[in-house]
């Protein structure tokens, strides 16, 4: 077999890193895993750590790249496969709150929630993570808008507005679907997506809406005496 070439003992060098980290970081929070125990978990040094990616916060940084690529890769490859604004909304949602196909599932968000919070503190960290989510917010809205020209549909917003309602629909379902999955089902954040945007949702809801709900009787008002 032929000796793997510096190239390639380097790309599996950050793969290991970056594997250690998301698993670690979810576990136990960014500021309770020390670079020691990355690099132990990685089967590497804590030089090789910071060879690659300058520390820690670097680290994180480039774990949460890795899962936006890969979600870009996988919705570009189903958004233009369908019409229905329902199924368009339930890839995004699936792609959120199930983003990777390996077993750790949802942890992305907790990693997010890390970032976020470290960011909000540290002006050092939160300056490139707002590049991150402009770069996000982009990526959303010129995609949406690519395909509702496709499509023939009409968006309500411009594309970068778009996608900062579309990103935060999702993270904030996101987040009480992480707590509690029945009280933030798929078909709301599909239907509510659907509404924010003047879609017509792929999907109806059983629910009543609000105008046909009976009225309850208000106690202030006196009965009609005839």
């Amino acid at each position: 077999m032929p000796r793997p070439t510096q190239a390639q003992r380097k790309s599996e060098t950050r793969t290991r890193l970056i594997d250690a980290a998301a698993e670690l970081f979810a576990q136990k929070g960014f500021h309770a895993v020390s670079a020691e125990a990355l690099a132990d978990a990685a089967g590497r040094t804590t030089g090789a750590l910071y060879s690659h990616f300058g520390g820690k916060e670097g680290l994180l940084l480039a774990l949460l790249d890795v899962w936006k690529e890969r979600t870009a890769e996988r919705l570009a490859g189903e958004l233009h496969q369908v019409a229905d604004p329902g199924a368009h909304f339930e890839v995004m949602w699936r792609s959120v709150t199930r983003p990777a196909d390996d077993d750790r599932g949802d942890s992305w968000l907790l990693l997010e929630t890390e970032l976020w919070l470290y960011g909000a503190r540290d002006p050092l960290v939160g300056a490139p993570l707002a590049r991150r989510y402009t770069e996000i917010r982009a990526q959303l809205g010129e995609g949406l808008a690519d395909w509702a020209e496709a499509t023939g549909s009409t968006l309500p917003y411009p594309p970068e507005e778009t996608g900062a309602l579309v990103l935060g629909v999702l993270l904030g379902c996101a987040l009480q679907h992480r707590l509690e999955p029945a009280a933030v089902p798929e078909e709301l954040v599909v239907n509510g997506l659907s509404g924010l945007l003047g879609l017509t949702p792929g999907r109806k809801t059983d629910r009543p809406r609000k105008a046909d709900r009976p009225r309850k009787a208000d106690p202030r008002r006196k009965a009609d005496p005839s």
